[in-house]
């Protein structure tokens, strides 16, 4: 599927009405790989084509490098998710997202997490790639 800037809004918000609905079932406090495995299931009854644990490529002067760098969730090749279930996201963590969508070539994020009282007003960042727009 050719992706615009309306059908990666949609997506989006599908993507983001699931980990509401994973949060509102389970609540915070739990450890950040249950969530993965929570969200992953109901992105997969959402009908919502994704992949967990991608390997990233790192290009060195280039040369493959081989990394054990990984993100979290990656829809449709088009969005990264970035699930934390931690006090306070911190700079470094939408800078470790950014960092995936520039090696990737993805042109937006999601950075979740999930320890957080009210996840839509509170626990999502979108983050979107200047670099990489989509048609209109």
């Amino acid at each position: 599927m050719i992706y615009t800037q309306e059908s990666l809004q949609n997506l989006s918000y599908k993507v983001i009405g699931a980990a509401i609905e994973v949060h509102r079932e389970l609540g915070p406090g739990l450890l950040e790989s249950v969530y993965e495995k929570c969200l992953l299931k109901e992105l997969e009854i959402c009908g919502i084509n994704c992949v967990s644990q991608v390997k990233i490529p790192i290009s060195y002067k280039g040369l493959l490098i081989e990394s054990d760098l990984k993100l979290d969730i990656l829809i449709e090749n088009i969005l990264i998710l970035e699930l934390k279930a931690i006090e306070c996201v911190l700079p470094v963590h939408e800078v470790q997202l950014m960092t995936y969508m520039n090696l990737l070539k993805v042109p937006k994020g999601l950075l979740i997490n999930f320890n957080s009282t009210n996840l839509s007003k509170e626990g999502i960042k979108s983050i979107v790639n200047q670099h990489y727009r989509l048609l209109s």
